[in-house]
C-alpha cells in the first residue's frame, strides 16, 4: 500500500524537512503523517487529535502500513497532546484563530521546531500572532485541491516584523512570486469584492473601510504580476 496524497497534502509534505520526530496536530485519517514515515521524511510521527474516533483512523491506517513501530498516537486538545519534543509541528486544516490559540496555548513545547500550518481562513491574524509569539515565516506555499486555494506557511524561531500587504498576501508569496499566485490573487479579489458590496449594502462603514483596503492591495499585488 501506497499513500498518494492530493495536492494539499503534497504542499504541506514539501514544507517538512527530513527530521527525528514530527508532530501531526488534528491528525485525522493520518494521511500525511503516514506518507511522511512512508517516504523515511521523518524518522517517528505523533499522531494528535482531540477525537478519539478520529485517532482510530489514523491508528488503522498506520497498522495496515505496518508502520506502527515508528508512530505515536495521543488524544488531547492540541500541543497538549505532545509526548515527546517534535522538530516539525504540523497544524492543518483548522481555522487561523484556532492555530494561533494552539501555538500561544504551547508555545513552551515549541522551542526549536519548524511550525507548518495550513489554516482555511484567518490568515492575516495567524501572521500577526506569529510575530507576536517570536516566530518568523521562513516559506510560503500554493496549491489548489477540490476547486479551492490553499496555503501553506512555514515558521520558525525569529523576529519579524510586517507590512500591511505582507500579513495580507504573505512575505514569501509577495518575495518570491510563484506562478500559482496570480491565480490566488484573483480568487481573493472575487471574493473580497464580494464582501465588500455585502458591506456597502449593509452600511457597514467600518467592515466597508477595512475591505477596501485589502480589496486595494490584492488589486496591486495582481498588477505587478
Amino acid at each position: 500500500m501506497r499513500i498518494e496524497l492530493d495536492a494539499r497534502l503534497n504542499m504541506l509534505a514539501a514544507l517538512t524537512p527530513v527530521c527525528p520526530m514530527a508532530a501531526d496536530v488534528g491528525a485525522d485519517h493520518g494521511f500525511l503523517g503516514a506518507w511522511l514515515l512512508e517516504n523515511k521524511r521523518c524518522k517517528k510521527v505523533q499522531f494528535l487529535d482531540i477525537s478519539a474516533p478520529s485517532l482510530e483512523k489514523a491508528r488503522g491506517l498506520i497498522e495496515d502500513m505496518q508502520l506502527e513501530d515508528r508512530a505515536v498516537f495521543s488524544v488531547g486538545d492540541g500541543l497538549e497532546a505532545l509526548t515527546e519534543p517534535a522538530q516539525t509541528i504540523i497544524i492543518a486544516g483548522m481555522g487561523g484563530q484556532t492555530v494561533a490559540g494552539i501555538l500561544e496555548r504551547g508555545r513552551d513545547r515549541l522551542s526549536g521546531a519548524r511550525i507548518i500550518m495550513q489554516p482555511n481562513v484567518g490568515l492575516y491574524e495567524l501572521r500577526v500572532k506569529l510575530a507576536e509569539l517570536g516566530f518568523m515565516i521562513v516559506e510560503e506555499r500554493l496549491a489548489r485541491a477540490g476547486g479551492r486555494w490553499y496555503v501553506g506557511i512555514a515558521a520558525e524561531e525569529g523576529r519579524a516584523s510586517y507590512s500591511e500587504e505582507e500579513l495580507l498576501v504573505g512575505p514569501c508569496l509577495l518575495a518570491e512570486k510563484p506562478d500559482e499566485l496570480s491565480g490566488y490573487a484573483d480568487f481573493r479579489i472575487k471574493v473580497t469584492q464580494k464582501a465588500y458590496d455585502g458591506a456597502v449594502k449593509g452600511s457597514k462603514h467600518q467592515m466597508t473601510a477595512d475591505l477596501a483596503r485589502k480589496l486595494d492591495i490584492w488589486k496591486r499585488v495582481r498588477e505587478c504580476l
